[in-house]
């Protein structure tokens, strides 16, 4: 899991600048990270709240014990973790000052009932800097991966989760019936590393895909590192990609719960 956790931060640390960029974490913000996985984003945050404090929200139980251990090797003690779904949580405060999200918003079952109690959880005025996936047009190494997968996985063919904040109109939409105002969309071109080399990154995907890659035959195998191979790179293997910088603000209509 360690190396899971490590390959997460090393395939969007490119987007992670500029989400700590745009993040503007104060002194004394009581800041609040969704879907915080090995909690990268929630000791950045933490790190500048030296006066307030930094909580992160997980499903996953292996990731929050990656980010406790590198927390805990850092020396940060204004830092939490929270297993739970952020859809439904009982936040342990309702006065969070800022809400992030690195790619960790867009995979609830309902996002508005999400979206609302996120809202609750926070003050007045109190802001969001969400990072999602643009559409699945703008993402084409998520499509280029799929077709070569799909025939031996459970993928489908239909919108995948992990776009499904990409329409502008829709994402606005939810976040304004949860009560959030001012909501702006910043345009963010990047591309995610997959690995140093080509079997970096092949090993990174069957990793990532087990059941696929016990059924793979060789030339459906073969089709994945010719992929792979094409976007090789001095850098790596990168495959370009877009994403939105989501900000906002809480209305002063909304009260806590």
């Amino acid at each position: 899991m360690l190396d899971r956790a490590d390959f997460y931060d090393a395939e969007l640390k490119r987007y992670n600048e500029h989400l700590r960029a745009a993040s503007n974490v104060r002194m004394d913000d009581q800041v609040l990270d969704i879907g915080c996985g090995a909690g990268q984003s929630t000791r950045d945050a933490a790190r500048i709240a030296v006066k307030g404090r930094a909580i992160g929200i997980d499903t996953s139980t292996e990731m929050l014990e990656v980010a406790r251990q590198r927390s805990d090797e850092v020396g940060l003690r204004n830092i939490v973790f929270e297993q739970g779904d952020a859809q439904s949580h009982s936040f342990s405060t309702t006065n969070f000052d800022l809400c992030l999200s690195r790619f960790g918003v867009m995979f609830f079952a309902d996002p508005a009932a999400a979206f609302g109690n996120i809202a609750r959880a926070m003050r007045p005025a109190g802001r969001i800097v969400w990072m999602v996936w643009q559409s699945q047009d703008h993402n084409k190494w998520s499509a280029s991966i799929r077709r070569i997968l799909a025939p031996q996985s459970t993928i489908s063919e239909g919108v995948v989760p992990a776009f499904s904040l990409g329409d502008p109109i829709v994402a606005k939409k939810l976040l304004n019936s949860a009560g959030f105002v001012s909501v702006d969309f910043t345009d963010v071109r990047e591309p995610v590393f997959y690995g140093a080399d080509v079997d970096s990154a092949f090993n990174a995907l069957v990793d990532l895909y087990p059941d696929w890659a016990s059924k793979a035959s060789d030339d459906t195998v073969q089709r994945l590192r010719d992929l792979l191979e094409e976007h090789m790179t001095n850098d790596g293997v990168l495959f370009d990609s877009r994403a939105w910088i989501i900000t906002a603000h809480k209305g002063y209509s909304i009260t806590s719960a």
